[in-house]
């Protein structure tokens, strides 16, 4: 039996010298002082079969092999342990003699300062903010504002339906209705919000921003819409920057017109951005149709009023030159951090 005990011996000498981490010296250790499997515990399993006189010195000799393995084990743990400790120590190790990591400061998104900077603009003409909502019902986002049952914005692939009655709103159109139900004129007022349409391609999502405007006062006309709009368009896209008026078509405007800008790109001499016309379209107005104002309740004989609404979207693309409306919504830091004008 003493070659027994030589022989495990040995195995324990020859394998714990290529053991490298605590984690495989317990699993090395297992392998003889498990007390159900380990070689040295099966040992105590052979007494029957040792001659009685023998015993005594059997279990002593077993002990002794146990209590040697096990101490080897304990300094080679603890060898171990230190080293890792020690390795640990040198990984996270800092020199505070180093200059500290540059740390990035976050931007708004392009949309937020598009948003804030349309509304710094109009603020500063007297304009007061309301919020639009997101769910409106059938009457606000299409019948107060004379849009016939029979028109195609109506239909199930243009309109999210939530029920016969309610819908996401597809335009912040809606809000003028719900100013000029609980105001009094004069009114001025912005509304920006999120509204909802079935469109999807490189310059169109089914969710995205829109900034409604709408002045009601006596004798408002599109001299005034003009000549708000070039300021607008001054102090966004630059000085020297103008606008035009085409004549177009909205249920709740009547006269409607397209508003273009003079490409702030090439100066209006044509080029890429512009197609090579000189001037952008960049949002629609108008002048409040009579019978918005007289679903509201306003006269309109001795009250008029302009409304114009802008895409936040559009605007944002066209300032900084983007060409892909999911950009504005993948959250790509590579092209977010390239637009801060904080």
């Amino acid at each position: 039996m003493s070659e027994r005990f030589d022989e495990i011996k040995q195995e324990i000498l020859d394998g714990i010298g290529g053991l490298a981490s605590s984690k495989a010296v317990y699993e090395f250790k297992k392998q003889f002082l498990d007390s159900k499997a380990g070689k040295i515990g099966l040992l105590m399993k052979e007494m029957k079969n040792i001659a009685p006189e023998e015993r005594a010195s059997f279990g002593k000799g077993v002990n002794d092999l146990k209590e040697w393995a096990q101490q080897r084990f304990t300094d080679l743990d603890e060898m171990i342990k230190a080293k890792e400790l020690e390795h640990r120590y040198e990984q996270e190790r800092i020199d505070v003699t180093e200059p500290g990591a540059e740390m990035k400061s976050g931007n708004l998104h392009p949309i937020t300062q598009m948003r804030n900077e349309i509304i710094d603009v109009f603020s500063g003409m007297g304009f007061e903010v309301f919020e639009n909502k997101e769910i409106e019902n059938d009457y606000y986002n299409f019948t107060a504002l004379n849009t016939p049952k029979d028109h195609p914005a109506r239909d199930m692939q243009d309109t999210f339906y939530l029920s016969p009655e309610f819908l996401l709103a597809t335009q912040t159109s809606a809000a003028q209705i719900h100013t000029m139900e609980a105001k009094k004129p004069p009114i001025k007022i912005l509304c920006p919000g999120k509204v909802f349409r079935s469109d999807d391609d490189a310059t169109h999502s089914p969710m995205f921003h829109q900034m409604e405007g709408l002045v009601v006062d006596k004798k408002i006309t599109l001299c005034d819409l003009k000549g708000m709009l070039d300021v607008f368009v001054q102090k966004i896209y630059g000085e020297g920057t103008t606008t035009r008026l085409r004549p177009s078509y909205f249920p709740f405007t009547e006269p409607s017109v397209e508003v273009d800008v003079s490409c702030f790109e090439c100066g209006g001499k044509g080029c890429k951005l512009c197609k090579g016309t000189g001037w952008i379209e960049i949002l629609g107005a108008g002048i409040v149709n009579r019978k918005v104002l007289q679903n509201c309740g306003i006269d309109p004989d001795e009250y008029s009023g302009l409304a114009f609404g802008i895409g936040l979207e559009r605007a944002t693309m066209l300032k900084y030159g983007i060409n892909n409306i999911k950009l504005l919504f993948e959250s790509d830091i590579k092209v977010l951090e390239q637009i801060d004008n904080n």
